[in-house]
């Protein structure tokens, strides 16, 4: 099975062999015929599994169909990031130049914006916020939107902006094609689905878990040997590109400062950064002058480079679901990856449900002189071990309570 069975027309054929696209991804083979139907959809899949070209690619293939200096489709996007790689998505796949797009996020001048808007777009890719920016200064007409994609949606409500989101479809046709993607579908984004998708097709690639093409594996350490750890594995495993997750900005510079000095070719990406900067590390790493990217969660879903072939969580995330889109970054387009987590003891009850979530025990592994006390080489069955880290669990939640108890 190969792009030829959806009847691309030429302009759209050349881009996608020019991409390097050969066979289209199960979310892709399910969603293009129902988006080039004009349908609204509901879709989700994991991440790194071809979402993009699963709803550009029919989109453009309309727009060559009629062109127009109109808006007619906007996009949008929780992060400056993914904004701009969507952005250059439709430059590649657009066929150079016959489809304009503009990208609207704030953290840059409106300068550039503001003229391409005045020459005419086809496709605006944006961020909430600096996308009512314009339409407040009357910049942007969005009432000719015949498509309307809310891309990452579970994203962006986790960054508050579904009260834009509701600002933004005020200003939007009620006839149109709405397309509704995301990774995870949590009870506020499905109630955010009902409202705005009409009679929609619901399209479900896999299960919503961590891609299987990416291992796992886990280091337990303590917090003080955590940066010995990281220098060691760098050193003991052959890596390519190598992307760290850190919880805080300060640490993510930190640590990259420390790598510098260790001779390893390395930035850091975090919200304290201009958007020149962020970029220009986003730029480096994928072109191969970095070989290691520390960032915080601001870039879990905003780095689209494929030939990742690490992740390496310095800090465990918060959840299970940032747990799976950190990891998208690596064993994108069915390329293997792996993914490892340096965990405290304190990390076992999130690990429990990372480990249900993708259905078996993840391995632990140590190496000699940064051993720590508290880990022991499982010699249970599965069962029994989830069955004990449960018990933990329920054990220190009882501890909580009865400490909240003795200071009130």
């Amino acid at each position: 099975m190969n792009f030829d069975q959806f009847s691309f027309n030429a302009p759209i054929q050349a881009a996608i062999k020019a991409a390097g696209y050969f066979t289209p991804t199960p979310i892709q083979r399910r969603a293009i015929p129902i988006v080039l139907e004009g349908r609204d959809i509901l879709g989700m899949s994991q991440t790194g599994t071809g979402k993009t070209a699963a709803f550009l690619l029919p989109i453009l293939q309309r727009l060559t169909v009629a062109a127009s200096n109109k808006p007619r489709v906007l996009i949008l996007e929780p992060t400056r990031e993914l904004a701009e790689q969507v952005h250059r998505t439709v430059g590649s796949l657009g066929g150079n130049g016959r489809i304009r797009g503009v990208s609207i996020y704030g953290g840059v001048s409106m300068r550039s914006q503001l003229a391409a808007l005045r020459r005419g777009v086809e496709i605006i890719t944006a961020c909430p916020g600096r996308l009512l920016d314009h339409i407040d200064n009357g910049s942007i007409d969005i009432s000719s939107i015949e498509t309307l994609v809310l891309d990452e949606a579970d994203r962006m409500c986790d960054m508050g902006f579904l009260p834009d989101i509701r600002r933004i479809l005020r200003h939007l046709p009620d006839r149109r094609q709405t397309l509704f993607f995301s990774a995870t579908m949590p009870g506020d984004i499905r109630a955010l689905a009902a409202r705005i998708l009409k009679d929609p097709i619901t399209v479900q690639a896999g299960e919503m878990a961590p891609v299987e093409t990416v291992s796992h594996t886990l280091y337990p350490i303590s917090e003080g040997l955590k940066l010995k750890l990281l220098l060691a594995v760098l050193e003991k495993t052959a890596t390519g590109r190598v992307l760290i997750f850190t919880r805080t900005k300060y640490r993510a510079c930190r640590i990259a400062a420390n790598l510098k000095k260790e001779g390893h070719r390395v930035s850091s990406l975090q919200g304290n950064m201009t958007q020149s900067s962020r970029q220009a590390s986003i730029d480096g790493f994928r072109t191969g002058k970095y070989d290691i990217l520390v960032a915080t969660d601001i870039a879990a879903r905003g780095i689209d480079v494929m030939d990742i072939t690490h992740v390496i969580n310095y800090d465990m995330p918060d959840t299970t679901d940032a747990y799976t889109h950190r990891i998208g970054r690596t064993g994108r387009a069915r390329r293997t990856g792996e993914a490892l987590t340096f965990i405290l003891r304190t990390d076992e009850p999130l690990v429990f449900q990372i480990e249900k979530t993708i259905g078996k025990r993840i391995e632990r592994r140590q190496l000699p002189g940064l051993e720590v006390p508290y880990f022991q080489p499982a010699a249970l069955p599965i069962k029994t071990q989830m069955a004990s880290s449960r018990r933990r669990f329920r054990l220190s939640a009882a501890g909580r309570r009865r400490r909240i108890r003795a200071r009130v």
